[in-house]
């Protein structure tokens, strides 16, 4: 089990820390988790979340722009920073004898980021020109329009890169204020895998990070999203050659009971994937029902479906490529048609099987690494817990066909989705 030999504790200042010792390669990953993304945000500011982590590579006294990724360079390392829906978070992964650099530049990041008004518009401008660049995409601009219409009060409807007139709007203070509301020890994971004595490295953690206030108390997101009552649709026109279907569900979180039939439900229409956003897998989609339905049809020449771990209810996605000269109307009534008999028909044991194994299969590719186990890790402890990883694999394992069609039919009526069509023209 990926979280068994886990040491796990808190600071004083409830700092959770996780470290776990493998000792393949004389390598460590460090990553801070913080329980802050666009699930955070409120209207007039979406964006702010991913906005103050481009803020934090403008350096701090004791690591000025540019000097901690010259440091990290130089020993053959390698870091980075994500922002989504519930978390930010930051790594660095390096020699197992440079830990402690890792630590430094962390534990400088917690407290002591510079918000200068000249870099705060250095990076609202490379934050726009990212949008700009991904409004090029209809497939980004229909999974925009769909999010934002399915939710109608949970931030999960704002993309986590931000409207553009809120891009436009964030000043300096925000930023900092946003910062300091999120960015302290109680708010946030410390995460460690790799060659090294957790005796030691619990040590170098307390020396680091024991000493830096608390922080505020956990602010409390609301918007809980009301029931869904009725199917809403989108229709979105736009230059190009290729028509596009997007049909989202809500879906059950993390912890909930159904979320692991859910799974099975995703890989039996899409196909097996990472779950975590950190892999490059690809979806081992042609076996899928949606495969065979659509693209073997002649229908489609993609297809997809997508679900991720989340604290609140979140999306089931499915999503389509119309093949040139098929009807999106046609295209629209073969993927719910699949939809729908997944409600109606329990699944073959041989089929269920089946996908319960490759779903097993990719988490296990997704988390081979240091780096991959780390990102497990502090994605679990975010959104779940550690437990809740451990059984993932025996959960799956679990999920029954009267699992699936229970599922299918209580998250996947026509009630309950909503219908974006990007049409070319």
């Amino acid at each position: 089990m990926l979280a068994d030999g886990v040491l796990k504790t808190y600071l004083d200042n409830g700092l959770a820390v996780i470290l776990k010792e493998t000792h393949r390669a004389p390598v460590a990953s460090f990553w801070v988790w913080y329980r802050v993304g666009s699930r955070n945000e409120l209207v007039g500011v979406t964006g702010i979340s991913h906005m103050v982590e481009h803020m934090m590579f403008r350096g701090t006294e004791q690591f000025p722009a540019g000097v901690a990724d010259r440091l990290i360079s130089r020993r053959g390392g390698d870091h980075n920073a994500m922002t989504y829906l519930d978390w930010t978070s930051y790594y660095e992964t390096l020699p197992a004898e440079d830990l402690d650099l890792a630590m430094a530049i962390e534990a400088d990041r917690m407290v002591n980021a510079t918000f200068r008004a000249e870099d705060t518009e250095l990076e609202r401008t490379v934050i726009i020109s990212e949008r700009q660049g991904s409004e090029n995409f209809p497939v980004w601009l229909l999974h925009e329009e769909m999010v934002s219409t399915a939710f109608k009060v949970h931030p999960y409807g704002n993309m986590t890169i931000g409207w553009h007139s809120d891009l436009d709007a964030i000043t300096r203070d925000d930023l900092e204020r946003h910062y300091q509301d999120y960015y302290s020890p109680s708010n946030a994971v410390v995460v460690a895998v790799g060659d090294f004595s957790s005796e030691k490295a619990l040590q170098q953690i307390k020396s680091f990070f024991g000493s830096l206030p608390a922080g505020p108390p956990r602010r409390a997101v609301r918007g809980l999203e009301p029931v869904q009552r009725g199917e809403r649709r989108v229709i979105l026109e736009g230059p190009g050659d290729t028509a596009y279907l997007t049909i989202g569900f809500h879906a059950p979180p993390a912890l909930d009971e159904d979320f692991f039939p859910m799974a099975v439900i995703d890989t039996l229409l899409g196909g097996a994937r990472s779950m975590s956003l950190f892999s490059s897998s690809e979806a081992s989609s042609r076996s899928s029902r949606l495969y065979k339905a659509l693209v073997e049809s002649g229908l489609a020449s993609e297809v997809s479906s997508y679900l991720l771990p989340t604290i609140d209810p979140y999306l089931f996605i499915c999503s389509a490529t119309l093949q040139d000269g098929q009807s999106l109307d046609e295209l629209e009534t073969a993927l719910l048609a699949e939809l729908d008999r997944l409600a109606r028909e329990p699944v073959t044991e041989a089929e269920l099987r089946k996908a319960v194994k490759q779903t097993r299969a990719q988490f296990t590719y997704s988390a081979e690494s240091v780096t991959d186990q780390a990102f497990w890790l502090g994605f679990a402890e975010i959104v779940a817990d550690l437990d809740w990883l451990n059984r993932f694999p025996d959960s799956l394992a679990a999920v029954t066909a009267e699992d699936v069609q229970r599922v299918a039919a209580s998250y996947l009526p026509a009630c309950k989705r909503t219908v974006a069509r990007y049409v070319p023209g």
